[in-house]
């Protein structure tokens, strides 16, 4: 993460080539960026670059067979490196803890809703589901905190776009779909929510509801641009939620999650880990200084690895040997 606190002066006005995915979503979310930027520099030509990643092709394979979260940013990345484009925006829930040298998140606009909602058949709520009922989700996260609720019902994997996905809700494939709030606020879906689902009943995924504005580290250019757009407080949030990730070594090939929120000049993180089978779910909290994010965000992995969590990693690296 490469921004920096201190004086920002409006920089000189260039053409910006900003990559991202093809869906509705992450055009919605980029173009979201590339009005902010135009409303901080008036006359700036933005040029949207759709990057297809392996994660929008291979749809019908789990994230965890084609290797996590990763794969919905690594094309995009290979263009920024290749000076194809400026600029990208990506989900920061997708963006890996490691990030390619030569390249660094420099920015984040302010947070949309961190929460999960419940899009269902009839507006049905989740304590209210029937036995066996048919839930859609392609997150091990979101799967293993749905099975602590309501331990009856059937976990179905679904990958796809936002739209795609509750397309099977309209087509009885499925009788709920968890997703995330943000994206449902920016593409102007609120009606189709039956339930938001609280971070004390799901805990979101690191960095969910943020936009990740990632450059190369050498365009300083693009630096000046970004810094007008970072929001403070989601920075710091983020920082910790990724230090968590980091410390963890993980994307998705684990339920990980994490949320920090920062009130005041201080900062309360929670995080948890859970076994692929969800028989152990670990969690903590820590609270701390705002400017202590990423040492929070450390400890508070430390903390869940301490509590059995060294034990669970252990366990999923030997099965994947």
């Amino acid at each position: 993460m490469g921004y920096k606190a201190g004086v920002k002066r409006r920089p000189a006005i260039k053409t910006i080539k900003i990559g991202t995915r093809g869906s509705a979503l992450a055009l919605t979310q980029t173009n979201l960026v590339a009005d902010m930027i135009r409303g901080k520099c008036p006359g700036a030509n933005i040029e949207i670059h759709v990057i297809k990643t392996k994660g929008d092709i291979m749809q019908d394979v789990s994230l965890v067979r084609i290797g996590g979260k990763g794969v919905f940013v690594k094309e995009i990345e290979d263009a920024l490196l290749k000076s194809e484009i400026d600029l990208a925006v990506h989900s920061m829930k997708d963006v890996p803890a490691e990030i390619p040298e030569g390249l660094q998140i420099s920015g984040t606009p302010k947070r949309e809703d961190p929460r999960d909602v419940l899009v269902s058949r009839n507006n049905c709520k989740l304590e209210k589901m029937a036995r066996h009922a048919r839930i859609g989700t392609g997150s091990l996260r979101r799967a293993i905190q749905v099975r602590e609720i309501l331990p009856d019902v059937e976990i179905v994997p679904i990958r796809g776009n936002l739209d795609t996905r509750i397309k099977k809700i309209e087509a009885a494939e499925y009788d709920g779909v968890i997703v995330a709030a943000a994206g449902i606020r920016r593409m102007g879906w609120m009606e189709r929510v039956a339930q938001f689902l609280p971070t004390e009943v799901m805990l979101p995924a690191a960095g969910q509801g943020i936009l990740a504005m990632e450059q190369r580290c050498d365009d300083q250019a693009v630096s000046e641009i970004v810094a007008l757009l970072n929001h403070e407080d989601t920075w710091i949030e983020a920082s910790a939620e990724r230090a968590f990730l980091k410390r963890l070594g993980g994307g998705c090939q684990l339920p990980i999650a994490a949320f920090a929120k920062k009130t005041g000049n201080t900062i309360t993180a929670r995080g948890l880990l859970g076994s692929m089978d969800g028989k152990i779910i670990i969690r903590e909290e820590i609270r701390g200084f705002a400017e202590d994010a990423g040492i929070i965000g450390t400890n508070l992995a430390e903390a869940i690895l301490a509590r059995g969590g060294q034990a669970v990693l252990e366990a999923f690296y030997r099965q994947c040997q």
